[in-house]
């Protein structure tokens, strides 16, 4: 996709810290419009339509039940970030999920994937985070819903959480990159090794570099994918990303980063994207989300020179 060309995106905030371990993600879409987000891809060409906020049921901060947390709340905020999600690609637009923490990623991954299945689209996901989130309610020890997406997506969390998109799994396992990881639960590695996922860890980034790291994560992406990514804003060094519920020491750089972007723009086939767990409440002087925006002007196309 390059700067504007037509192209309406659709921002929907989802105001929520429903499946997060600390209060304040709920703050993070009105964030990002402070930092300019709409004025900044509106300077890019793109016509910019702000949905606002969608509501939902306030977070009970209770304890777990069988193994999770709000269930009940997390199903009604990721029924209406479908709901948003399928109604901005059912108009030819690019939506932009503003969370919120990373459960509402079920909803809106759901709904790209119902949407690429009917045009019979690939579609591939490149979730960028510094956690690979696919524990389920037998393995996490917190019960909570936002390190469980990828298993819900996968069709293995929770069954009231599976099969939004019409089909079991969303996701099939060779449809997903994760790029960034570095804090992984003992479970989980085992899960990620048993699925074959394809994972792209901190070491990987180490030893090869951003750029052959995201030549591998997009290599058969083509003319008939619908790219989707989900950027958990932890997946960022909290040095220059403070502003997380579960930040980890030991991320990408801001210049990293910024490369993953501009190549992911590269490809032309960006279709949707979330962007989550910005804390403003840990947040210094609104800084992250100021990085997140310049960092979402590099998805869309912005670059230095003309390429």
């Amino acid at each position: 996709m390059t700067n504007g060309n037509g192209t309406t995106l659709e921002l929907i905030g989802a105001p929520t810290d429903i499946g997060a371990s600390v209060r304040g993600a709920g703050m993070g879409p009105d964030a990002l419009r402070v930092a300019g987000l709409p004025e900044a891809l509106a300077r890019q060409g793109f016509t910019v339509l702000d949905r606002g906020n969608l509501a939902g049921p306030a977070t009970p901060w209770t304890a777990p039940t069988n193994g999770l947390r709000h269930l009940d709340e997390v199903i009604a905020w990721n029924r209406s970030v479908y709901a948003a999600v399928d109604t901005a690609l059912g108009t030819g637009h690019v939506p932009l999920m503003l969370g919120g923490d990373h459960c509402l990623a079920i909803g809106s991954i759901s709904a790209v994937a119902w949407h690429a299945r009917k045009r019979r689209k690939k579609l591939r996901v490149v979730w960028l985070d510094a956690h690979s989130d696919v524990n389920t309610e037998t393995t996490s020890p917190s019960g909570n819903l936002h390190g469980m997406p990828v298993s819900c997506l996968l069709g293995h969390g929770p069954a009231v959480l599976t099969g939004w998109s019409g089909e079991r799994a969303a996701l099939e396992h060779d449809a997903i990159r994760f790029i960034g990881i570095r804090s992984v639960d003992a479970e989980e590695k085992e899960a990620i090794r048993t699925l074959g996922l394809h994972v792209f860890d901190m070491r990987h980034i180490d030893e090869h570099g951003m750029r052959t790291t995201m030549t591998e994560a997009l290599q058969d992406v083509g003319e008939d994918t619908h790219l989707h990514v989900s950027f958990d804003l932890d997946c960022l060094d909290p040095n220059i990303a403070p502003g997380v519920g579960t930040g980890v020491r030991g991320g990408p750089t801001y210049r990293e980063m910024q490369l993953c972007m501009e190549m992911i723009a590269d490809t032309g086939r960006l279709g949707s994207v979330d962007v989550v767990e910005l804390n403003p409440a840990l947040d210094v002087r609104n800084q992250t989300a100021e990085v997140a925006v310049e960092l979402i002007e590099s998805l869309f196309g912005k670059s230095t020179l003309v390429r």
